[in-house]
């Protein structure tokens, strides 16, 4: 979803400023009072949090610990950093895992072609050592999130999303991050986090997240919200859209998710669907609308078909 919400309910997917020796957030700088002001503020940027997700986020904040969230796509993890940096202030930094992601993208690594230009510029009787030394000098050093986010001094929300997908060496190498927010840069010694950040890490639990990791942080499990609550998110999201043809559309979207359809309709494509509606002009989600639309939402064909099927629609 392109807004700063998706979710909330039983479901839904801080501005952290604790010192990097002090557990809690520092006062002010847009920190959470309490819960519910992590359900006020998030409202605010549209983000419906119920109150095990304020809570959650408040103590993820107060106790200075990473918050893991792990959930089904398009539930709301990654809406929810987005929220939290909106709501706070914060600057959010993102890293995308994937498979074959190494310390060099997500850490740090040096700016090897400036590097080897700086060695072909060097006087020929300068010292190699003096050399080596200038070379992996901070001018040459290239931040990746873990490193931009530590060394930020105003406040940060890192987001370590779908870290499911990234190998398990990666999980190693956040250890150091996570336990003392700390990267050990061996040319230039150990950076400690002047702010620590509010770091939030996602899951579509596509495997296991190792036991190391899942201790170091705070734990939240999304799930599909209940009809009342993402009909309230569309409404929220979609202005102009009737409270009886939001309640169609939620009715409807349960209904495909219940197929056990490959790719089950997101809070986001719930939003889009709401807006689809909209912009062709149609008030009522009846057979006819829900034919020519169901591409919004359902993006297997093996998927509409069996929709198409299991709702009755003709052609």
């Amino acid at each position: 979803m392109s807004e700063t919400i998706e979710n909330a309910g039983t479901a839904g997917d801080a501005g952290n400023a604790g010192a990097a020796g002090n557990t809690g957030a520092a006062a002010g700088d847009g920190a959470f009072a309490s819960p519910a002001d992590v359900e006020r503020r998030l409202a605010e940027v549209r983000y419906l949090a119920d109150e095990a997700i304020a809570t959650t986020v408040f103590l993820a904040q107060a106790l200075g610990k990473p918050l893991l969230v792990e959930g089904p796509a398009g539930v709301g993890k990654t809406e929810l950093a987005k929220a939290v940096a909106a709501a706070t202030r914060a600057e959010l930094i993102r890293l995308q895992c994937y498979e074959g992601l190494d310390e060099a993208r997500a850490l740090y690594e040096f700016n090897y072609k400036k590097q080897l230009l700086a060695i072909q510029a060097a006087p020929a009787d300068r010292a190699w050592q003096e050399t080596h030394d200038d070379i992996f000098s901070e001018e040459f050093l290239l931040e990746r999130p873990l490193l931009a986010a530590i060394r930020r001094a105003e406040p940060t929300v890192l987001l370590i999303d779908e870290a499911d997908k990234a190998d398990v060496e990666v999980e190693g190498m956040l250890l150091e991050v996570l336990s003392d927010f700390q990267v050990t840069i061996p040319e230039l010694g150990t950076v400690s986090a002047v702010r620590r950040p509010f770091v939030l890490i996602t899951s579509n639990a596509a495997r296991e997240l190792s036991e190391a990791l899942k201790r170091r942080c705070l734990y939240l499990h999304l799930d599909y919200p209940a009809a009342e609550r993402e009909r309230d998110i569309v409404l929220a999201q979609v202005p102009g859209i009737e409270a009886e043809l939001a309640e169609q559309l939620v009715r409807t979207v349960g209904t495909l998710r219940a197929l056990e359809v490959k790719k089950a309709p997101s809070i986001a494509e719930t939003v889009d669907w709401a807006r689809t509606l909209l912009a062709l002009g149609l008030d009522e989600l009846d057979e006819a609308a829900v034919a020519r639309t169901l591409g919004v939402v359902l993006k297997h064909a093996s998927d509409q078909e069996r929709a198409a099927k299991e709702l009755g629609l003709r052609g």
